[in-house]
């Protein structure tokens, strides 16, 4: 990527989208009051990265100027952007997953409900629809993995434990905490926080009325078709901003 230097308007742009991105975590309570976090990737050593200070109100009121530039280690990435803001108490936790994955350019740490409790009940995230949530149904066949502590993420050796506990997958439950989520676009990784969400609220709705969550057949998977991006991706996220409205 650029500089933010190269292409000041570009990092006004990403500034926004964070920002919007937090505003949907809170308005699909998945991250609700003040905690949680967005993070996108600017250069080989800086991100943006929703901040604390200034005129913080809360996930819900996020701000541009509440996305900072800082470097992957917590100081600012340029000069004045740390002057009333500080850095969220999982910096690591972001800084670790862009280190450890070059294909991912966003990070979503947030702390939806529903996620916590079907995890703490034993009950895993599964591919339990098709039709009905085709991005969720593709996204929980390909596994979602659980970290198994309840620690706040606030130094490098748990972010690289949360990190490896990722992989490869976009997504990764943590217990007793949240979730962390991944993407190429602030859309991409808030849906996807999203769609685990809504898988396991599903979830906990099925066992709650006695059935057993059963993962959709594989030929049923097979056959679901890929809508593509524009549905997906940019239909969706049009839909979430203007749910904000």
């Amino acid at each position: 990527m650029s500089t933010p230097h190269e292409h000041p308007v570009r990092l006004d742009e990403l500034r926004a989208e964070v920002a919007e991105g937090c505003r949907v975590l809170a308005a699909r309570d998945l991250a609700p009051g003040f905690l949680g976090h967005i993070s996108v990737r600017v250069d080989a050593t800086r991100l943006l990265v929703r901040c604390r200070g200034g005129d913080e109100r809360g996930l819900a009121h996020t701000t541009p100027d509440d996305v900072r530039l800082v470097d992957l280690d917590g100081g600012p990435g340029a000069p004045g952007e740390l002057d009333v803001h500080t850095t969220p108490y999982e910096l690591a936790l972001h800084a670790a997953v862009l280190r450890h994955r070059p294909d991912v350019d966003v990070v979503v740490h947030a702390h939806p409900r529903d996620v916590v409790v079907a995890d703490l009940a034993g009950l895993p995230i599964l591919p339990i629809v098709g039709a009905y949530d085709i991005p969720g149904a593709v996204l929980a066949a390909g596994g979602v993995p659980v970290f198994p502590r309840s620690a706040l993420i606030a130094d490098a050796g748990l972010g690289d434990a949360v990190a490896d506990a990722l992989g490869p997958s976009p997504v990764v439950v943590m217990r007793g905490h949240g979730l962390t989520s991944t993407g190429a676009s602030v859309a991409e990784a808030v849906l996807r926080a999203q769609a685990v969400a809504t898988l396991a609220r599903l979830s906990l709705d099925v066992v709650a009325a006695g059935g057993e969550l059963r993962p959709v057949p594989a030929e049923d998977l097979a056959s679901l078709p890929d809508l593509g991006a524009a549905l997906n991706l940019a239909t969706a996220w049009r839909h979430e901003l203007a749910r904000l409205a």
